[in-house]
């Protein structure tokens, strides 16, 4: 009785000035697939560092916990926004909401609304809401700067000025989202 055997194809392959050696198939197949794994993810760094250079991620140097005031801290704020890339459509404010007294520090939270006014509607029912945290150490000495950070609204994301750029479209989402939301209710 004669049994099939699968046959392998075995390629010969001469390794620069090394004798030849015998690479199965299937390696062929691996090694190719993993520097076609490599390539990508080298091209896509490459890109990620084009980006980066075209559009660096920007900050600006923060209030002092001697300088601050809740009004300092808006104002910083909106200097902050100001180095944000969007289109003139859009317009925001920013407005204080609270002051958290915790043991060692007091968080004041402030509120940034973004809207898209029309023509049609000059005064917008939706908004993308931006919740910035300043923390304010007690202990720390007065030349120290507080520390900043912000989440956008529906999103889990803590961000901190410097880290990330300001992507327009996560204002647009959140839009969208509102609007999805609003015209599934029943009237």
């Amino acid at each position: 009785m004669e049994v099939d055997k699968p046959v392998k194809t075995k390629k010969r392959v001469r390794l620069l000035s090394k004798p030849e050696v015998i690479i199965e198939r299937d390696d062929i197949i691996r090694m190719t697939e993993m520097a076609q794994s490599v390539s990508e993810e080298v091209i896509l760094a490459a890109v990620q560092t084009v980006e980066d250079i075209e559009h660096p991620v920007k900050n600006i140097r923060w209030i002092t916990h001697g300088e601050f005031t809740v009004e300092g801290g808006r104002l910083h704020i909106e200097k902050f926004i100001s180095t944000w890339e969007f289109e003139d459509q859009w317009v925001h404010y920013t407005e204080f909401i609270e002051r958290k007294d915790l043991h060692h520090t007091f968080l004041y939270n402030y509120c940034v609304r973004w809207s898209v006014p029309t023509a049609r509607r000059p005064i917008p029912h939706i908004f993308a809401g931006v919740d910035f945290t300043i923390k304010f150490s007690k202990g720390k000495p007065p030349d120290a700067p507080v520390e900043v950070f912000y989440i956008f609204e529906d999103h889990k994301l803590v961000h901190r000025p410097g880290t990330y750029r300001f992507r327009e479209q996560w204002l647009r989402d959140i839009i969208e989202c509102k609007h999805s939301l609003l015209a599934s209710i029943p009237v």
